[in-house]
């Protein structure tokens, strides 16, 4: 009778955990619970109340319901027989065993199956024969996929590789940038300081040849002042003594009138110091890159 009407599953579930019943107590409102969670819930509650109908039980330590055991463990023993049995598969069709494959249709058959009008006039072969081929192509397919994971994994492994040196390329390169600019500045560097001290030697020549003139003028000055002063006594002299001495005093006069030599190239020559100062400095500085690109296409041929 049980097995043409077995009970379900949910008629073994514990009302708490849902689960199948493990050691299930009866209580005096006549509900079963698991013996665990009847504690816990009880712990929980503060109360001894019935998990299902919330009657308070007369009892702390329900008896067990061993009917009720007894039966969850049968259950659980004829579900691990089905579940056992269930791994043979069986003809949809004729609940017979699979013992055949259709090459046809390629799909498992029983021996009825063989013999309906479906597969009567199809090739067929032993299960066990069409697991062997089946498995040998496998076998063959999963050696090409083991082989192209190889391949993969050995292109993954250059690709790392290139990343790392590719990586290694730019922070060495990024190095010379840095080493060349640094020579470039301080090309530039040394090229203005060069600039700047030809320009305060003209600058120290010029103003000591000024300071010299300078003092010449004020000597020639405090002397042209005399002979002013002079030259105004002698007109306030009276005739005789004018005459006497007018002719010494036109010589030095005229003397002192003689054309006042100007000073030349007196300032700094800022066109020679300026004038395509940019293509000087260009000029240089493409002889030296020349210098560089020479050393390294020696240095390249020399690496290989």
């Amino acid at each position: 009778m049980a097995a043409t009407n077995p009970l379900s599953e949910e008629e073994f579930s514990c009302p708490v955990c849902c689960d199948i019943f493990r050691d299930p107590v009866l209580l005096s409102c006549s509900h079963s619970v698991c013996k665990t969670c009847l504690q816990q819930f009880w712990e929980t509650k503060g109360s001894r109340e019935c998990p299902v109908c919330r009657r308070r039980s007369s009892k702390s330590d329900p008896p067990c319901n061993r009917a009720l055991k007894n039966l969850c463990e049968s259950f659980l023993e004829s579900r691990s027989q089905r579940s056992s049995a269930g791994s043979e598969v069986l003809c949809s069709l004729h609940n017979e065993k699979l013992k055949l494959f259709c090459l046809e249709d390629q799909q498992p058959v029983c021996l009825v199956c063989q013999t309906a009008k479906a597969h009567k006039t199809h090739d067929c072969c032993p299960v066990e024969e069409a697991v062997c081929d089946f498995k040998d192509k496998l076998k063959t397919s999963l050696e090409s996929l083991q082989q192209h994971l190889k391949v993969l994994e050995e292109d993954k492994q250059a690709c790392e590789k290139t990343a790392a040196h590719i990586k290694y390329q730019a922070q060495h390169t990024k190095r010379q940038i840095k080493e060349k600019f640094e020579k470039i500045h301080q090309f530039l560097r040394d090229e203005e300081a060069a600039r700047i001290a030809a320009l305060k030697e003209e600058e120290e020549q010029k103003s000591h040849m000024m300071r010299r003139k300078i003092e010449e003028m004020s000597g020639e000055i405090a002397s042209l002042s005399d002979q002013i002063r002079n030259t105004e006594k002698e007109m306030e002299a009276e005739n005789i003594p004018f005459l006497l001495n007018v002719s010494s005093t036109l010589k030095q006069v005229h003397h002192i009138l003689k054309e006042h030599e100007k000073v030349s190239g007196a300032l700094i020559n800022v066109a020679k110091h300026l004038s395509n100062l940019k293509f000087r400095v260009w000029e240089r500085m493409q002889k030296i890159l020349q210098y560089w690109r020479k050393t390294r296409e020696r240095k390249n041929r020399d690496e290989k």
